[in-house]
């Protein structure tokens, strides 16, 4: 420590006639070196330091701006999609509320056009019916009038002997030459 506080008493003990002399105190010599250099340092370093330190706080600053952007922006588009949110559900409950009308209105219609069907198929049941009933009559009638013919046929061929079949045709013939008179 002696050493350090010399150097210091040296520094301050400089002769200053013509002499230019080799300092051999290293302690002494570093710090005046240290003192040169720092000076030098600060003296053109700050300029550079103080142009780094502005183009990060530049920078610093766009990107907070452009966050700032981003989120004015985003903000915005969620507003938007909040609104097309709103309307699409309002659509989503009008389609639904006029899908359930709509469901209601085919069912009534498909309700009558059932019971139209229905009304059509009775009826046409009930004229197969009658058409049936009506054609098994006729048989009947044909089967009675057959057989009633037959009879008549049976009993007429009987009852008839010669001699009045020739007075019938005769009879016959008679009234159908009146008739051809009379046109």
């Amino acid at each position: 420590m002696k050493n350090v506080t010399h150097s210091f008493v040296f520094l301050g003990h400089w002769p200053s006639a013509g002499s230019f002399g080799l300092n051999t105190d290293i302690l002494a010599t570093n710090l005046i070196n240290l003192t040169v250099v720092i000076g030098i340092l600060i003296f053109f370093g700050k300029g550079v330091l103080k142009d780094l330190l502005d183009n990060r706080k530049q920078r610093i600053l766009s990107t907070i701006r452009n966050s700032e952007e981003l989120r004015r922006g985003t903000v915005e588009q969620l507003e938007k999609a909040r609104i097309r949110l709103q309307k699409v559900e309002l659509e989503a409950d009008e389609y639904r509320m006029n899908g359930y009308s709509e469901i209601e209105r085919e069912k009534a219609n498909l309700i009558n056009a059932t019971s139209i069907s229905l009304e059509q198929l009775e009826k046409s049941k009930n004229e197969t019916l009658y058409f049936e009933k009506q054609r098994a009559m006729n048989q009947v009638r044909q089967r009675v009038f057959q057989q009633a013919v037959q009879g008549a046929l049976g009993t007429l061929n009987s009852c008839l002997n010669t001699e009045l079949h020739f007075r019938t045709i005769r009879a016959n013939i008679g009234i159908l030459g009146s008739m051809e008179w009379k046109r």
